[in-house]
């Protein structure tokens, strides 16, 4: 069983940055691919970046080039950096790790998740 919490977030200004952590224990963190969700209430869940046990990387198009996934399986610990951030990046960010071998962008497909941080821009 893989256990994730999350920290980071917060309160920023538009155009601001923040940087999310995830620190997974539990299991064998180096073999799980690390994915990012965010969520607004009322709104399904949504695919932000993940980066696979290989360290291939996958963004959303509405955060490509903004937002950057890292791992580090030393320290069993997964981070997204923030940059340029918009009204619309206000969500709470999730993350969420599976075991299988090929990377997802699909929520289902996740086996464990954290509780959450919550992100909020001001415009």
């Amino acid at each position: 069983q893989v256990q994730l919490v999350e920290s980071g977030g917060g309160l920023v200004q538009a155009g601001g940055s923040l940087r999310l952590s995830c620190a997974a224990s539990g299991g064998t963190f180096s073999r799980y691919s690390m994915g990012w969700f965010r969520q607004d209430p009322g709104k399904e869940r949504e695919f932000v970046a993940v980066i696979s046990w290989s360290g291939a990387v996958k963004y959303a198009d509405s955060v490509k080039g903004r937002f950057i996934i890292s791992r580090d399986n030393a320290k069993n610990t997964v981070c997204l950096q923030m940059n340029s951030l918009k009204s619309e990046d206000t969500a709470n960010y999730y993350c969420a790790a599976h075991g299988r071998v090929l990377s997802t962008t699909q929520v289902d497909r996740y086996d464990y998740w954290g509780q959450g941080t919550q992100v909020t821009v001001s415009s």
